[in-house]
């Protein structure tokens, strides 16, 4: 990366008498290259906890890009499945691709695992999904166009469920909430961890100042975001940036689900800030979760079509595992679903599209 040069910017706070202060925080130095490359490099950051059936999907999506990333960071956590070796036939069979494999063992959890990988990303740019995220074929693409502006610090985009049906309906309707957020909302902005990028400088001024969170009570990303947008870093939408999530959360019980939409208010609260969109957030997850959870039990994500047969392999299941060791999460993986690795694009297409299934290299000796 280039060396990092002061550009003094307005703040909210530093206008006085239509002038701009002489003094900014230390940060705003930090975040600005000397000179901004047209084509940033971008690392892709993947932690993972026992993903060994689902993490091949991902991996393929990141394979499959138009234009590829320089470095794909896969931070595995204490795993006691084969995420390991399904990783390693990726990076055996794919030696051309710059396909890293990182353990962070001292602690287990999401953040200090997504710090690890983000600590260890040599790119301009870091990508962030999770395991079970299927990335557009242009995200990448996309990533380096949007960042080759220098006042960009992070960004996110749309995403629906590829594991569900009713896709386009879903996509379309992300992307129109999200789009009234960013508009009418003027005191913050959000990132998804599972479609998200940062500048790697960025990242580097603020890593000591967001929530390392012990507990594991607060949303990571949110934290991340809040983090930002207080220290003046912008946070970009870009609704060219498509990626595909799972509906396995939705599985979850109500109580771990409601724990789960409440660390909205709790990291906005440790942020000491109020802000309605978080409370539209959780209502409109609420919705989803009421309206799509039975879906969901009667739905095969693999053959996309409604079936019995998982819901009784449902009631068949005596034990899970929840990533990263939450109590509001869900069981790690599910039967390898198909892949969606299309986007809007430049907006000549509709909406994501499900292609064929293709053979994922974690059924590979």
């Amino acid at each position: 990366m280039n060396a990092p040069q002061l550009v003094l910017t307005r703040g909210r706070d530093d206008c006085h008498g239509g002038r701009l202060s002489t003094f900014r925080p230390p940060i705003v130095a930090e975040i600005r290259p000397a000179v901004v490359s047209p084509r940033p490099s971008v690392a892709i950051v993947i932690p993972a906890y026992n993903e060994a059936r689902i993490i091949g999907r991902c991996l393929e999506s990141c394979i499959a890009q138009t234009s590829a990333p320089d470095e794909i960071i896969v931070v595995n956590n204490k795993s006691t499945d084969d995420t390991l070796a399904v990783v390693r036939r990726y990076q055996r069979h794919h030696r051309q691709l710059n396909i890293r494999l990182l353990e962070q063992n001292e602690h287990q959890g999401l953040i200090p695992t997504r710090n690890h990988g983000f600590d260890h990303a040599r790119s301009d740019v870091i990508g962030r999904i999770d395991a079970d995220t299927i990335i557009a074929d242009d995200w990448v693409e996309t990533i380096r166009r949007r960042f080759a502006s220098p006042a960009v610090a992070a960004a996110t985009g749309p995403v629906f469920y590829h594991d569900m049906p009713l896709q386009r309906l879903g996509f379309w309707g992300d992307r129109r909430i999200r789009s009234y957020l960013e508009r009418h909302s003027t005191d913050q902005r959000f990132l998804l961890g599972a479609n998200m990028a940062i500048r790697n400088s960025a990242w580097r001024a603020i890593r000591q100042l967001a929530h390392r969170d012990p507990e594991d009570l607060l949303h990571e990303d949110i934290d991340l975001a809040l983090t930002l947008f207080k220290n003046d870093l912008k946070i970009a939408y870009e609704p060219t940036m498509v990626a595909g999530i799972s509906g396995r959360r939705l599985e979850a019980p109500a109580l771990d689900f409601y724990r789960y939409i409440t660390r909205y208010t709790r990291t906005t609260k440790a942020h000491g800030v109020k802000i309605w969109t978080a409370l539209l957030t959780m209502a409109i997850l609420l919705l989803v979760y009421l309206l799509f959870r039975p879906v969901r039990f009667y739905y095969d994500g693999e053959n996309h079509r409604f079936t019995l047969s998982k819901l009784r392999a449902k009631l068949r299941r005596t034990a899970t595992t929840p990533p990263f060791g939450r109590r509001d999460a869900l069981p790690a993986g599910h039967t390898a679903e198909q892949r969606v690795v299309d986007s809007v694009g430049t907006g000549t297409r509709a909406g994501p599209t499900v292609l064929s299934e293709p053979t994922y290299l974690g059924s590979l000796p």
